[in-house]
């Protein structure tokens, strides 16, 4: 077994070698590396899951806003329009965006998440691996085996990049939550190893550059509506890589590529809240109204 897959190209190599998935690769890995069995390895796992269903069935129903009463009450709003208009896009895409944003208002709450990869792109794994179960019954087992996919995207990305707002922008954190959920979608639909890693490259290609920018420093907006929005985005990556349609940069070179722009990125522009939405007419408005609250809270 290769325990040291820190590349795309790695993971690739053990898949073929093996002849054996990239969950398949991983959980050995992991049971390897914790001294576990792959069993215990899995309950984890079904942890997370199960803790990412409840978040959702949570989130869908709850009105109530944030401390900062700036945002909580986005997927009620969405879901009561979409019962009494239906999505253009069907059940689907209505399930994706609904539970994207019950996740993430469930964050913003402060209650229960699975951070995946962070807590302000909490909802983007969930929506998709969860609304699209729903909708293709796809049973637990599989959707464990989704899940540990989407932890080894996320994993061999973070060795070149650290995943977080601070260091390499939005692209960092949702950027990466959508590459996580569009290899993950890909391999639940029975794609090769191959289509996973496009998936992931054509993805991560198309949110490159994301700016953290949020308003009064808080991870809300822009933060929620990114949510639903990166999660339709990695539907659209599986829809391209299943298809056949490949990245003509392979994903390992996509990721330097990442690495390069957030180097590159102002620091400004890095969750500082100096820059972008965050220092427009309305968000600076914002937190000068936050700024008082907390005066008088005090």
């Amino acid at each position: 077994m290769i325990k040291d897959i820190r590349t795309f190209s790695d993971l690739a190599l053990a898949c073929s070698q093996q002849h054996k998935t990239i969950y398949e690769i991983f959980e050995e890995r992991e049971a390897s590396l914790q001294d576990i069995s792959i069993e215990q390895v899995r309950l984890k796992v079904k942890k997370s899951l199960d803790a990412m269903k409840e978040a959702i069935k949570k989130g869908i129903v709850t009105r109530e806003k944030s401390i900062s009463k700036q945002c909580g009450t986005d997927c009620v709003t969405l879901k009561e329009h979409f019962e009494s208009k239906p999505a253009i896009f069907g059940k689907c895409f209505e399930k994706i965006t609904t539970y994207a944003l019950a996740t993430i208002e469930e964050n913003l709450r402060m209650g229960k998440i699975v951070a995946c990869p962070t807590a302000g792109s909490c909802g983007i794994v969930p929506s998709v691996l969860v609304g699209i179960s729903e909708e293709y019954n796809f049973n637990e087992e599989t959707q464990i085996n989704a899940l540990i996919t989407a932890g080894a995207i996320a994993t061999i990305i973070s060795y070149k990049m650290a995943l977080a707002g601070a260091v390499a922008g939005c692209q960092a954190e949702c950027g990466v939550a959508c590459a996580m959920s569009a290899g993950l979608l890909t391999q639940m639909f029975g794609g090769t190893v191959n289509q996973v890693l496009h998936a992931v490259a054509l993805s991560l290609k198309n949110i490159m550059g994301l700016t953290c920018d949020p308003v009064a420093g808080l991870v809300e907006i822009p933060c929620v509506k990114r949510n639903p929005f990166l999660a339709i985005n990695a539907v659209t990556a599986y829809e391209l890589a299943i298809s056949g349609i490949k990245s003509k940069i392979p994903v390992d070179e996509v990721v330097d590529a990442m690495v390069q722009t957030g180097e590159l990125m102002s620091p400004m522009l890095k969750e500082s809240s100096q820059a972008g939405l965050a220092k427009t007419k309305t968000a600076l408005t914002i937190e000068e109204e936050l700024k008082q609250q907390y005066k008088e809270m005090k």
